[in-house]
């Protein structure tokens, strides 16, 4: 999983209350066992005018030019702002994942759906709670300044614009913190204890040769 520490990007604001995982990533996208791919589907409904399903090529469809997302001036964004309640619905992953692999690092709300909320922290993805009018400033920040940049400072528990005007403090979990700090995922806090591990499993195998053995058919 990918770390993080210090993110500064382009802000896209998604300005709609209670946006459901369905909306995020809708359902015909989630037969896919793979943990890739799902970028070009995120707000599938709302970004195309066709009909979205698996397979397609996304580059040859007709988009809607009123979605925020395809406005030339928040090409590249990488921090999502939006209303209350965001990420409700199902508690599909692939919600988190279709955001992170269009390219969004942290997604800033007044209020996040608890499921959607724990996901993005697992896959690398950082939700930050502000105040709904520290969220409603940067709302207007976004509209009134073309290219409106934001830096998130993980370890300093900040939002600040880039001329350091105005800074935003927000709450993490210390645990969650250490894991995105890191880059550790559930496999990857594992893997910290990887030498102990293979300890255990020669020991065992030392003690217990007979379960090496394979039945052959």
């Amino acid at each position: 999983m990918e770390k993080f520490v210090v993110h500064t990007g382009i802000v896209a604001p998604l300005d709609r209350e209670n946006v459901d995982t369905d909306a995020i990533i809708p359902k015909q996208f989630l037969k896919s066992i793979k943990r890739t791919g799902f970028g070009p589907n995120l707000f599938d409904e709302w970004r195309y005018l066709d009909h979205g399903e698996p397979g397609q090529d996304c580059s040859k469809r007709p988009l809607n030019p009123d979605f925020v997302l395809n406005q030339p001036r928040y090409q590249g964004a990488s921090i999502l702002i939006a209303r209350q309640n965001f990420g409700c619905g199902s508690s599909r992953e692939h919600a988190p994942w279709a955001l992170q692999q269009y390219g969004f690092r942290a997604i800033i709300a007044p209020s996040f759906a608890d499921i959607f909320f724990n996901n993005c922290f697992k896959n690398g993805l950082l939700p930050i709670v502000l105040r709904d009018s520290d969220v409603h400033r940067l709302f207007n920040d976004t509209a009134a300044f073309n290219g409106f940049q934001l830096t998130i400072d993980l370890e300093q528990q900040q939002v600040r614009t880039v001329d350091g005007a105005h800074v935003f403090e927000f709450d993490v979990a210390p645990f969650r913190k250490y894991c995105l700090l890191n880059g550790f995922d559930d496999i990857g806090l594992t893997l910290r204890h990887a030498d102990r591990i293979r300890q255990f499993e020669a020991e065992r195998l030392a003690h217990q040769p007979w379960l090496t053995n394979r039945l052959v058919g």
